[in-house]
């Protein structure tokens, strides 16, 4: 990482003033910042050092790469440091027009592209005088157009996902303004490949170590799934066996499906063997053919499974098999931009939530499941954009008050105590008028329990945060809802109600 260049352009201004003109890297327009405030999704710095006439800003982030985001939701790095960064966009002036091409496009493309780009830029203004001067004032090498395309086209191709960008008050992510990022499985199942192809040539030592580690048996499964193999055969068996330790789990059920759907017989005691390994497995594999049955009424189970539940493309799994799998591998980053975007999606486009057979009706689930996968993230910022909107969109009073109690839990959990009240209000008003029977029972069951339970915290967090007349009040409308409760709801929430009675006393 090196900032030579930036260094040389903030103690020259004449250079700083050739950056800027006809290269449109301005200095001074770091002062005013980016249109928008902005961050990374990885929660990373971002320092402004330069920024352009069309309102785009250059970032520095922590590693020295360069950001650059435009004026229209685009961003995308350009260098892995300020000097190369000014190298690509001093030697390409007019990057922009370059950002779709790459080193596969050949010579003569990239070369008839950047001369008619940069026959353009000079019926308005010179631009090859000034930029052998600027190039040799900085130390650039001479650099031919198609080694500067290969190198823009090489860092645009890093910003996924380390370097993604954010709206900060909305949450949503930039576009990339280069090439797209490869499909989410191939990175997550880069081990598996590996991995797989090391259980095929018969490597001993990897049969063992795949097997006992719960993470590499499930990619080889998942890789398996898209790659079949008839040698796989005994592979499979291994890694079922082994998969029984993690009990129920949907590689399981896959390398069942990917044992029986060879149609061997002799397979049949151990499936059942596996299917009776524990109470989840007899549930999950149940319908499976007696172990008498017949070579076809295997495999015709194996394969409604397959064609139920699995398949051989990847872009029909869920993304959540994907971003469980690259959590479980440690790609946190890659894991959280895959669910931004799927979040992004949803909230532009809401008819992605309608259902095949009610389509005037609206899946919600998938926002629940986006909740809690942030959640884990422990990135509460997207957690509660994705539970705002699954609370906005329930319909009954069960689900308005469940999905309310979940977002004051996280609310109050993010420190936004404020929005945490004020929507313990709302869940408040809903038990009061609810408009439909779903809640009619509440007092006797579990929800009341929880909904009590959260207002006691919450009280307990307003009175930490020296606020002891909003916590008085929660603790007022908490004993008011423990009134309600039956005698079994309420016995779980007494010792919580005497320690929160408690803290209230010891701060007022």
């Amino acid at each position: 990482m090196t900032d030579r260049a930036l260094r040389l352009l903030r103690q020259s201004p004449h250079l700083a003033e050739l950056a800027a003109f006809p290269f449109n890297f301005d200095l001074a327009r770091a002062a005013h910042g980016h249109v928008e405030e902005v961050r990374l999704a990885s929660g990373g710095p971002l320092e402004v050092v330069a920024g352009d006439d069309t309102g785009g800003t250059y970032f520095v982030c922590a590693d020295g790469s360069v950001l650059y985001a435009d004026s229209e939701g685009g961003a995308g790095v350009l260098g892995s440091s300020v000097d190369v960064a000014l190298d690509i966009l001093t030697g390409l002036p007019g990057w922009h027009d370059c950002l779709g091409l790459s080193p596969q496009d050949g010579e003569e493309k990239i070369l008839a592209c950047v001369a008619e780009t940069e026959e353009e830029m000079r019926e308005y203004h010179g631009i090859d005088d000034e930029r052998a001067e600027l190039r040799a004032a900085l130390g650039f090498p001479e650099r031919s157009a198609v080694e500067l395309v290969g190198m823009l086209h090489a860092a645009l191709s890093r910003t996924e996902p380390d370097f993604v960008l954010l709206n900060a008050e909305e949450g949503c992510a930039y576009e990339l303004i280069g090439p797209p990022a490869p499909a989410l499985w191939v990175p997550v199942l880069a081990a598996g490949r590996r991995d797989l192809a090391l259980l095929r040539a018969g490597d001993g030592t990897a049969w063992e170590e795949v097997a006992e580690d719960p993470v590499r048996r499930r990619l080889a499964l998942r890789t398996a799934q898209f790659d079949r193999a008839d040698s796989d055969s005994e592979l499979l068996r291994h890694l079922l066996r082994h998969e029984t330790r993690s009990s129920m789990t949907d590689e399981l059920r896959l390398a069942a499906v990917l044992v029986g759907l060879r149609g061997d017989t002799g397979d049949l005691p151990l499936l059942h063997e596996v299917r009776e390994t524990d109470f989840d497995t007899a549930c999950g594999l149940g319908g499976m053919p007696q172990t008498d049955a017949g070579a076809d009424e295997l495999r015709q189970w194996a394969q409604d499974l397959d064609d139920s539940m699995f398949g051989t493309d990847p872009a029909d799994e869920p993304v959540s098999t994907w971003t469980d799998l690259a959590r479980d591998q440690g790609m946190t980053e890659l894991a959280r931009v895959a669910l931004i975007r799927d979040l992004d999606e949803i909230v532009m486009d809401r008819s992605r939530l309608r259902r095949p057979d009610a389509p005037r009706g609206l899946a919600t689930a998938p926002l629940r499941a986006l909740a809690r996968d942030f959640e884990e993230l422990g990135d509460h910022t997207q957690a509660l954009r994705a539970q705002r909107l699954y609370a906005a969109l329930q319909e009954t009073a069960w689900d308005r008050v469940s999905a309310r109690l979940d977002l004051t839990r996280l609310e109050r959990a993010a420190g936004q105590l404020p929005q945490a009240v004020r929507t313990s209000a709302t869940l408040r008003d809903v038990l009061a008028a609810p408009g439909d029977d779903s809640l009619r029972h509440w007092q006797g069951v579990n929800l009341g329990r929880f909904i009590a339970e959260e207002h006691y915290r919450l009280a307990g967090a307003l009175a930490d945060a020296g606020l002891p007349e909003e916590a008085r009040a929660l603790l007022a409308a908490a004993d008011a809802i423990l009134g309600e409760l039956s005698g079994n709801a309420a016995k779980g929430v007494r010792e919580l109600a005497e320690e929160t009675a408690a803290r209230m006393r010891e701060v007022s």
